[in-house]
């Protein structure tokens, strides 16, 4: 891995977390996540189940852990299985993790190698009464791929019909919605190297660039900063391209006069970022430009105020859009009557805005965590308004990523990321 190593107590104290929720005599498995392939003998890069690395910090394909608190042997509490090393493997890939390194990762001391796993699971088995499944329930999932974790559930069913059904997600979508310090430690750094690429870029950025040049500077900056690379698809798109909210195309060349959206962050140690900012081509806001920006810019700050212990997604999301109403109101985009007249099921602003202002993040950029249920102090949050004018040729999103504080406003990781017109001016006419 490029990231330095994590202290293993973190892994502990979230299986702690996890197992303290269990029902009694339960057991919990997990996997880790498929190499998945292109064609011929093409893969995609391996990238960890977040839940397994959530709970142990082993980041390597073919791994499963095993929680089961009531076990009756104490080694049989906490297991991981991990593919061992052939010497065909370490020839042509590299050694996997010993037993002692996992360890060494996890704080797990029971480590079997994965050909062992079926006649372990069948002891204990025959021990316990109900057995955690992991299933994917993310309000924002469509899962079409059949994933190790799926092939395990199906398996399972079939092998052990007498045995009682409980589910991980729930568990997981509260514990890991609420970060422990390492974890906002680790966001913090992923935020610190998205800040490097975006004054990289800042002083690139010329008329006649293409969008594509724009997002090797970012890929350049956060690779040689341990970064495994983009937390998520780059969106680098100039003029109207940033009125397509999920244009990855980045093919096109930046004209002068226009802006460009940059919603591009990286990730560190599997934990995510998330940025946007819209900066000038040629390194001036026209006043109309300004105008809107400023506009985006003053919901976003009074939307990150309302960020607080107790408030619930659905009730700030309907605040925020009136204080967007009221800016679009003031740029002479909605007049007074669309107002009064509006659905109530599709507010006017929506012409405008028509995404949320926030979502969890953490291991994955849109992280778990139940919006039904009330803000907690040390979750973290998005916070990303936007003004989209396809008839003036400029799209304008501003984001940055907040921890929730027990008391007062928000934390803002991204505090040192330019953000306000003048700064952003300065820097790129350095």
């Amino acid at each position: 891995m490029k990231y330095h190593p994590i202290d293993r107590h973190l892994f502990i104290k979230n299986r702690s977390k996890f197992t303290a929720q269990m029902k009694p005599n339960s057991l919990a498995v997990f996997n880790s996540n498929d190499i998945y392939p292109v064609s011929a003998d093409s893969t995609l890069p391996f990238a960890q189940h977040r839940d397994i690395f959530y709970l142990s910090g082993i980041d390597q394909e073919e791994s499963i852990l095993l929680l089961f608190p009531d076990a009756p042997y104490e080694h049989q509490k906490e297991i991981l299985f991990l593919k061992e090393t052939s010497e065909l493997i370490a020839i042509w890939e590299g050694a996997k993790l010993t037993k002692d390194e996992a360890f060494t990762v996890s704080g797990v001391k029971t480590v079997y190698w994965l050909q062992d796993f079926e006649k372990v699971l069948f002891e204990l088995m025959t021990y316990c009464d109900t057995i955690y499944i992991n299933t994917n329930e993310h309000y924002r999932s469509h899962v079409e791929t059949e994933t190790r974790e799926a092939r395990f559930v199906k398996w399972w069913k079939e092998k052990y019909p007498a045995h009682a059904v409980a589910k991980s997600n729930p568990i997981l979508q509260r514990l890991r919605s609420v970060k422990e310090k390492e974890e906002l430690d680790l966001i913090q750094h992923a935020c610190n190297i998205t800040e490097k690429g975006f004054r990289r870029i800042l002083s690139f950025v010329k008329p006649n660039v293409m969008e594509y040049e724009i997002e090797a500077e970012f890929i350049h900056e956060f690779i040689r900063n341990r970064s495994k690379g983009f937390a998520y698809t780059p969106i680098i798109a100039s003029g109207n391209n940033a009125n397509v909210l999920h244009y990855i195309e980045n093919n096109k060349q930046c004209k002068a006069g226009d802006l460009i959206l940059l919603d591009v962050a990286a990730e560190y140690a599997n934990y995510s970022s998330d940025l946007t900012r819209t900066i000038p081509v040629s390194g001036r806001y026209s006043e109309r430009q300004k105008a809107v920006y400023n506009a985006v810019l003053r919901v976003k700050n009074e939307a990150t105020k309302m960020l607080t212990p107790g408030t619930l997604w659905k009730q700030y999301q309907a605040e925020v859009g009136k204080i967007m109403s009221s800016e679009l109101l003031g740029l002479g985009l909605l007049d007074k009557a669309d107002v009064q007249n509006e659905n109530p099921e599709w507010p006017a602003y929506k012409k405008y805005f028509m995404h949320g202002t926030s979502h969890h993040m953490g291991l994955d950029t849109h992280d778990y965590g139940i919006l039904t249920e009330p803000m907690q102090a040390n979750m973290v949050f998005t916070v990303e308004p936007g003004i989209y004018i396809p008839e003036e040729g400029f799209g304008i999103r501003l984001e940055d990523n907040v921890v929730i504080q027990e008391k007062g406003e928000p934390f803002n990781l991204m505090k040192n990321i330019p953000i306000e017109v003048e700064e952003i001016e300065h820097l790129m006419n350095a």
